[in-house]
């Protein structure tokens, strides 16, 4: 066997538990703070029995992980590492920017090397850029998937809209506060609005001024009628309207848009399975309705 093949499949070997390590390390954190305090509360805070009460595993991967993850952020374009950010932060995804180019690069790096192998033992004339191909997929399919996550995370939140701000209309009509109000949407809602409301209100809580809260709400999501609705509620505050009024006029609104969605992706439909109709059961329902004729045509002639 060719020494390069030996090589390649040494760097696949390796290569598998360090993308191990960097899509499991976020169990670690929570493990890791509280046998920390456990040390610190126990041994008075020593810093080296802290760092040998790690496990070797932990000692050499970790630091190895954070400097490959600093190394593909200096490697990778500001502008890629930038939409890459807002796609984590939309996806509400608990990955730092780092451990996801860490995983497009080893995804690529593994797909190029299988590549290579599968070349250099089929012998085809087309596998380096079958390689190069497989190489490029596995670096955009972290994008992709991220995109998919952010796209149904929003359209969630769109969708859970309307009747998150019914249940603040009636809330506040009943004589709780703003603030108590989204306290009671959060804690009996579910899903990513009700999530996103309960982040706002530890921002409120730690001292966070209203407008700053809002804006960061904002700035996590990328809903055109979450962000109408908060700059409502901030105008309603600055001149001194009732936010009762202002809810229900902003449910009214949302559960109409609501509904037009709806009925444009209904209108969307004939268009949507004209492909399949045409292309998969018009000519199965053709072979059904038309073979026995054409065979008893054949037989008599």
């Amino acid at each position: 066997m060719p020494l390069y093949v030996v090589l390649a499949a040494l760097a696949v070997i390796l290569s598998i538990p360090i993308l191990w390590h960097a899509v499991a390390l976020d169990r670690a954190p929570n493990k890791q703070v509280t046998r920390n305090l456990r040390t610190g509360l126990a041994d008075g805070g020593d810093l080296r029995g802290l760092v040998l009460s790690q496990s070797p595993i932990e000692r050499i991967l970790r630091p190895l992980v954070q400097s490959l993850g600093q190394t593909a952020r200096r490697v990778s374009p500001a502008g890629m590492v930038e939409a890459l950010e807002r796609r984590v932060e939309l996806a509400a995804v608990r990955w730092p920017v780092e451990r996801v180019l860490i995983l497009k690069f080893a995804a690529a790096g593994a797909l190029l090397v299988a590549g290579l192998v599968y070349t250099s033992v089929s012998g085809s004339s087309t596998g380096l850029l079958s390689a190069l191909a497989a190489a490029i997929t596995g670096y955009l399919l972290p994008d992709v998937v991220l995109s998919r996550l952010a796209a149904s995370r929003q359209l969630a939140i769109t969708n859970s809209l309307p009747d998150t701000l019914d249940q603040l209309t009636i809330c506040v009509e009943a004589g709780l506060g703003f603030d108590s109000a989204m306290a009671r949407v959060a804690k009996s809602g579910d899903g990513p609005l009700a999530q996103e409301i309960a982040r706002l209100l530890q921002d409120l809580r730690v001292g966070v001024p209203r407008t700053e809260a809002l804006d960061a709400l904002l700035a996590r999501t990328d809903v055109p009628e979450l962000r109408q609705f908060v700059h409502a509620v901030i105008q309603a505050e600055t001149y001194g309207v009732p936010v009762s009024k202002v809810l229900r006029a902003q449910a009214a609104e949302q559960r109409e848009k609501r509904r037009f969605r709806a009925e444009e992706r209904a209108m969307k439909l004939p268009v949507k399975v004209i492909f399949p109709l045409v292309f998969c059961i018009l000519p199965v329902l053709f072979i059904v309705v038309i073979s026995p004729a054409f065979i008893k045509l054949t037989a008599g002639l």
